[in-house]
């Protein structure tokens, strides 16, 4: 006998409407943020949306998940404390938490999700989490696809999640400070000020200037679409799209797309299945590159990989459509000569393109004929100018309508008894009920069969589909259409109340003996964000020595609304009591010496600048230094040369 095993697609849901249409388009569970304190600060949902969308989300088996991931103060406890307790009479299947403070609160039994800013790299750190009753353990977006091999093999029981889709980070996740540091705006506290899209130069320590005003701490979005079987193989869990500050058309395209891939997958690979029901039909053909992107790449699965970064702007460039031939008061442009091209330009579109000085410009089309664009008064572009499309109007216009159905297959049964008629509802997880109505048996003057199966099989705008109608009557009796519609209504609803009744609720991880689990790290630093007295709790309860606590509540009031002059200054003094000297406030598996083609252990080259390096932005000045044995670059605040 085949070992099949369930494969999650987890979705982004900014909000109620969202987390729905990610169900309805495919997703197997959705996640979304808690009414305060998760890690997209501009993402909160209150209580009642949570409810509601538990309760639909049920109805196919889908799981929701609360994001409630922020580090949280001594202040706060309570509050999250009560608001636990809310989320989980709310009907949510798990908490996708950082704080370990949360562990020690007296909260009902539902399962911890431990999210990817715990820092989830290593196999120990893995097997830690699993062992101290964390229900699923978010990996790190660096790892490869031997790491996680490694870390399958080191704890063969645990329920892991990689995201394969969306928006990277540049750092290594809840390891960037800079935004608390140049800003105060906490990434850990949900409010990321995203200084890893700002424009940058690169000088060397002789002040010469390497690169000019480029993104050079950006970096392309996550795509792994190819990959989805290599990640299953590996043993993964879920399969997790990033996503949840954007909109609905990305939601859908995005949550369509790599249902496809996974049916199709499934298909030829009986292994594996799904762990919701029903199956979702579109009124659009999904196309990854049609929603925002920085670009794309697989990004670290098969190793060490150039085509990481997107170096000349952190906007959604778009789809290349046409290559300018000439301009006049519109511009003419070449779509399909090699077949390079093969787009229709309609009105409404939104085109891009690189001016001279490299900077991304765009507007929106008003009036198209042929290969024709007509530009509004005083735009100029250059011939030869490669424009693409950001803004798909036809396609969009698609995604703004309903855009999916997702139904439940049904199979009926009608027959007579003694008094009447029965009409059994059976769904395809078997679960079942059974209308029995008193009437009348006479025998019909024309033959029923035709009109039984048509009128069952009006399921409407239910969950429910039909799959197959069974009529086996003792008799050709007559069988009325009102009571046909009126079973079948009643069928329908009873199964609805069956379904939700079955719902069986994620069981918790229950923790191994505390005395046979040891935290792997023995010292934390201001890294581990422990920003109230539960988590140091907790850290030493598993013989952690914290020697300091989260960056944030030493930092981020003292760097608050004040000049990057003054915030330089301020951390220096800070620097100089409370962290080490040349802190790194960001590690990334991003180097920058790599993207020049200067790694020593990968392309066996030098750089022909001297170390150390510095990225400049206005007044902030960032210093660069490199791990080589551990393929890391660091980068912290430079407030003097």
């Amino acid at each position: 006998m085949i070992n099949t095993r369930p494969v999650e697609l987890l979705a982004p849901a900014k909000d109620l409407f969202c987390g729905k249409e990610a169900i309805l388009h495919g997703a197997d569970a959705v996640y979304i943020g808690a009414p305060k304190f998760s890690a997209r600060s501009a993402a909160g949902n209150s209580i009642d949306d949570i409810h509601i969308l538990c309760e639909f989300a049920h109805l196919y088996q889908a799981h929701v998940y609360v994001a409630l991931n922020t580090i949280l103060m001594d202040g706060e406890l309570k509050e999250v404390e009560q608001m636990i307790r809310q989320i989980h009479d709310a009907g949510a299947d798990a908490l996708i938490v950082q704080d370990m403070g949360i562990t020690r609160l007296d909260i009902p039994p539902i399962p911890l999700h431990a999210s990817t800013q715990t820092d989830n790299c290593l196999p120990e750190k893995v097997e830690f989490l699993w062992k101290a009753g964390f229900s699923r353990i978010i990996l790190a977006r660096e790892l490869s696809l031997k790491e996680i091999q490694t870390i399958v093999r080191r704890v063969p029981g645990a329920s892991l999640e990689v995201f394969v889709h969306g928006s990277l980070c540049v750092c290594y996740s809840g390891r960037c400070y800079l935004s608390a540091a140049l800003f105060g705006r906490s990434a850990n506290r949900g409010a990321c000020a995203q200084c890893c899209r700002l424009p940058y130069a690169m000088i060397d320590a002789n002040d010469n200037v390497i690169i000019k005003k480029k993104h050079l701490l950006s970096l392309k979005d996550m795509n792994r679409s190819e990959n989805l079987e290599a990640l299953l193989k590996a043993g993964v869990t879920s399969l997790k799209i990033e996503g949840r500050l954007k909109d609905v058309s990305y939601v859908k395209n995005t949550v369509a797309y790599y249902r496809k891939k996974l049916d199709a997958l499934f298909a030829s690979n009986p292994i594996y299945y799904r762990s919701s029901v029903g199956q979702s039909t579109y009124t659009f053909e999904p196309q990854l590159a049609k929603s925002f992107n920085r670009g794309f790449t697989s990004y670290m699965l098969h190793g060490r990989d150039m085509d990481i970064t997107s170096f000349d702007t952190p906007k959604f460039v778009g789809e290349p459509v046409g290559i300018v031939k000439r301009q006049d008061t519109f511009v003419t442009i070449a779509n399909d000569e090699g077949g390079l091209f093969n787009a229709q330009i309609n009105n409404g579109d939104g085109l891009t393109f690189f001016n001279s000085q490299g900077e991304l410009e765009g507007f929106r089309v008003n009036r198209v004929a042929s290969n024709r664009i007509f530009l509004q008064n005083g735009q100029t572009i250059k011939p030869g100018t490669l424009l693409y499309r950001n803004y798909d109007h036809a396609f969009e216009t698609l995604l703004s309508k309903p855009s999916a159905e997702r139904k439940i297959g049904v199979t009926l049964e009608w027959t007579d008894c003694p008094d009447g008629f029965t009409l059994t509802m059976t769904d395809e997880t078997d679960a079942r009920v059974i209308i029995v109505r008193s009437f009348t048996k006479d025998i019909a003057r024309v033959p029923q069969d035709n009109t039984i199966r048509k009128q069952l099989a009006k399921l409407g705008n239910t969950p429910f589909i039909t799959i197959k109608i069974i009529i086996s009557m003792s008799n050709d009796y007559f069988v009325p259409s009102f009571l046909l519609n009126e079973m079948r209504r009643d069928a329908t609803e009873q199964l609805l109340v069956v379904r939700r009744t079955r719902y069986a609720r994620i069981p918790i991880n229950i923790p191994a003996d505390e005395t046979k689990v040891v935290f792997p790290m023995k010292q934390l630093d201001f890294t581990a964000n422990i920003s109230n007295h539960k988590a140091e709790a907790f850290y030493k309860k598993y013989d952690a020595e914290i020697l300091e606590p989260a960056f944030e509540t030493q930092n981020v009031k003292a760097f608050a609304h004040k000049t990057d002059t003054q915030r330089f200054k301020v951390f220096k003094q800070i620097a100089e009591h409370s962290l080490h000297e040349n802190t790194p406030l960001m590690v990334t598996k991003h180097c920058l010496c790599y993207s020049m083609g200067w790694c020593p252990v990968h392309q066996k080259t030098m750089s022909p600048y001297h170390e150390p390096y510095y990225l400049i932005y206005k007044d902030i000045r960032l210093r660069l230094t490199f791990d080589c044995k551990k393929c890391q670059m660091y980068v912290s605040i430079s407030p003097e040369k």
